[in-house]
């Protein structure tokens, strides 16, 4: 493919700083491995001397890759390599460091559960309380904050602090890096050694960044550094991609580049290759309302073929369905699974879609992890109670929820393998209001005997109290609790169609073979399947056909996201998984779920009604007040005089459009 005057501005840029802004599909990785080639051919660089820069080593083995290939198979000394693998060289020269220095993740693992064993913490799910903590140990390290000015989400901010100095310090003694260390080690190593830093600036005189605006702190710091004194750095991103701000990622570092290098030379490259008009424009509708980004006007190569779908649906079955109907019909054309994708917001909404592809036999395939509700605690909870119904004297049953709600049980009573209902009751016989509760206990368990599945886990919800329990968990734990009642939303709704327990624990064992079989046909072999993603993970790829489902407030946005910055990085989110369809884009959205209304997501308000065609003077229909003019327009609010009131009323632009209360009518 020939390169568009943009491109080649980028490509043949000589000296000093760049910003090349890449719209999602301006061919970006092209521009980069031009670049090298043109570094080489016409510009005398050494290609020993041209760093390359990805986030991760994927993007590393595609980009040299491509390069390889434009240098019709010759090879060339040019360093392709992710941050991380490019720091550790230097640690390897420094300190004579070998990938034995590397500590792998299970011993990360291993670390962070010795740590905790000492201290206040009793985690339901060990394993997912050590993943958020590293996490939250790689978020500390990338920003470079002071641990001491650190505020913790993981667990209370004190424990944290301890488990991190714990962490850092046997780190230390055992002479192990992880891979935050390898830039941390590196910005002490260059800050004290101004010598080894200046070898290292002499080897690479050319650095080209790609993806920049996923960027941290620390990353950003390195790379300045490094790239002194001649600044021929060539950053490559989109700011309005940048999503990953969980990871320290820090979109402002792309956005004040050019006040750090003044002399910096901007492209920005606005032709749109891979999606049809009617998606770019769709997409350029949402995303122009974040106001912390730059200006920019995409372009699409392909006309107009199909407006984008936007549809409501009653509730989560009728939505499944139609995203089943319409993968089975896109199939019956000539479209090959693997040309399709379903998004989510979080992998937790994939369940219900899940179950329907296994009936028909559609394939899939997941690009990430799928966490399978049945094997979460608060699932292994309600588990307990129908197995002590159905009969179970397991003490680990009874451990597991015996307390939940608080009962006020002694474990120490609890200290057979096997519990005697009978004799933990003789154990508290001279404490009549501990006998009250266990008999109350005792006929809970009795109703659950009686009941179908749905309605097993209704009253052990509402008639035992174990949604007030996780409220109260959550609480006590500074979590979100809507996460977690979300989740028994999703376990009732998966079992309102078995009428026993036997067949419904009959489906959650086939369904959870059918995903370790899904999990381990994708590590030995390429399949042909329908990609279900979130939309984190669908960063960077691209398909035919794209499903974004349960498009609604709460839900993107997440109702996690109360802070502007928190809606604007939401708001890239739903852009990028826009902009990964190429020909066709479905939005599906819901009236209600789990009996509960919901909302239409402000993102799809944008699509409809561009707020940039609301101005003064026009005619619109409100849903509640009629006919009316519009008087004035902000950024956050509407007047408007109604005809049939005769006043006017100002309102919440936004919710207008989320809720679909505005037409305009001229």
């Amino acid at each position: 493919m020939e390169l568009n005057k943009s491109q080649l501005q980028a490509v043949c840029h000589d000296k000093g700083p760049m910003m090349v802004l890449a719209g999602p599909g301006s061919g970006k990785t092209m521009v980069i491995t031009h670049r090298v080639k043109w570094l080489i051919e016409h510009a005398g660089v050494h290609p020993a001397g041209i760093l390359v820069v990805t986030f991760t080593k994927a993007a590393a083995d595609e980009m040299r890759q491509r390069f390889v290939s434009l240098m019709d198979g010759r090879t060339m000394p040019v360093s392709f390599g992710t941050f991380h693998a490019i720091f550790f060289s230097v640690l390897k020269h420094a300190y004579n460091y070998t990938a034995s220095n590397i500590i792998r993740e299970e011993q990360k693992q291993q670390l962070i559960r010795e740590i905790i064993e000492d201290m206040p913490v009793e985690p339901d799910n060990v394993s997912e309380f050590v993943n958020d903590v590293l996490s939250e140990i790689g978020l500390v390290k990338g920003s470079m904050m002071d641990i001491e000015h650190y505020y913790a989400t993981s667990c209370a901010t004190s424990v944290f602090r301890d488990i991190y100095k714990q962490y850092v310090q046997r780190m230390e003694n055992s002479r192990l890096i992880d891979f935050e260390d390898m830039l941390v080690y590196t910005w002490e190593l260059f800050t004290q050694r101004k010598d080894i830093l200046a070898a290292w600036q002499h080897k690479f005189q050319y650095i080209l960044i790609d993806e920049f605006q996923d960027i941290n702190l620390l990353q950003y710091k390195l790379i300045r550094m490094l790239a002194l004194p001649q600044n021929n750095i060539f950053i490559v991103g989109d700011d309005d991609q940048s999503i990953y701000g969980f990871r320290g990622a820090r979109p402002e570092i792309m956005l004040n580049f050019e006040k750090d290098f003044s002399d910096v030379k901007k492209v920005f490259l606005s032709v749109n290759y891979r999606s049809q008009a009617a998606i770019v424009r769709g997409a350029g509708c949402v995303i122009k309302n974040n106001k912390q980004r730059f200006d920019k006007q995409i372009q699409a190569v392909r006309p107009e073929e199909e407006p984008v779908d936007i549809r409501v649906f009653k509730g989560p079955a009728d939505e499944n369905a139609a995203v089943i109907r319409e993968i089975r019909d896109y199939h019956d054309q000539g479209i090959p699974y693997h040309a399709m994708a379903v998004l989510f917001r979080t992998n937790t909404q994939a369940r219900m879609l899940l179950e329907k592809m296994m009936e028909y036999n559609i394939p899939f395939k997941m690009q990430d992890a799928m966490p399978n509700i049945y094997q979460h605690w608060v699932t292994q909870d309600i588990m307990a109670y129908i197995q002590i119904a159905l009969g179970s004297t397991a003490r680990s049953h009874y451990l597991r929820i015996i307390n939940r709600p608080n009962r006020y049980v002694s474990r120490q009573m609890l200290g057979e393998r096997q519990v005697a209902f009978d004799v933990l009751l003789e154990q508290y016989k001279d404490k009549p209001w501990m006998q009250e509760r266990l008999s109350k206990f005792a006929y809970d368990v009795h109703m659950l005997t009686q009941m179908q599945p749905f309605a097993a886990i209704n009253y052990i919800r509402h008639g035992i109290g174990y949604d007030e329990f996780l409220e109260k968990y959550a609480e006590e734990r500074k979590m979100d609790g809507q996460d977690l009642i979300e989740l028994l939303d999703e376990l009732q709704d998966s079992a309102r169609n078995y009428a026993t327990y036997e067949e419904w624990f009959g489906h959650i064992e086939e369904y959870t073979e059918q995903l370790r079989k899904q999990a381990r046909k994708q590590r030995e072999e390429k399949t042909d399947g329908v990609a279900l993603a979130t939309m984190h993970h669908s960063k960077g790829l691209e398909y035919q056909i794209v499903f974004i489902v349960d498009a609604n407030e709460t839900v993107t946005p997440h109702h996690k996201a109360l802070l502007d910055a928190d809606i604007e990085e939401e708001r890239r989110m739903f852009y990028v998984a826009m902009t990964r369809a190429k020909s066709r884009l479905h939005i599906f959205f819901l009236k209600e779920r789990y009996g509960r209304p919901m909302v239409m997501s402000r993102f799809v308000g944008e699509i409809l009604v561009d707020r940039d065609a609301v101005k003064p003077g026009m005619r619109v229909l409100h849903q509640t007040y009629g006919a009316g003019v519009i008087k004035e327009v902000t950024d956050k609010a509407i007047v408007i005089r109604f005809d049939k009131i005769r006043q006017e009323k100002k309102l919440d632009i936004q919710f207008c459009l989320a809720n679909q209360l505005l037409k305009i009518q001229s």
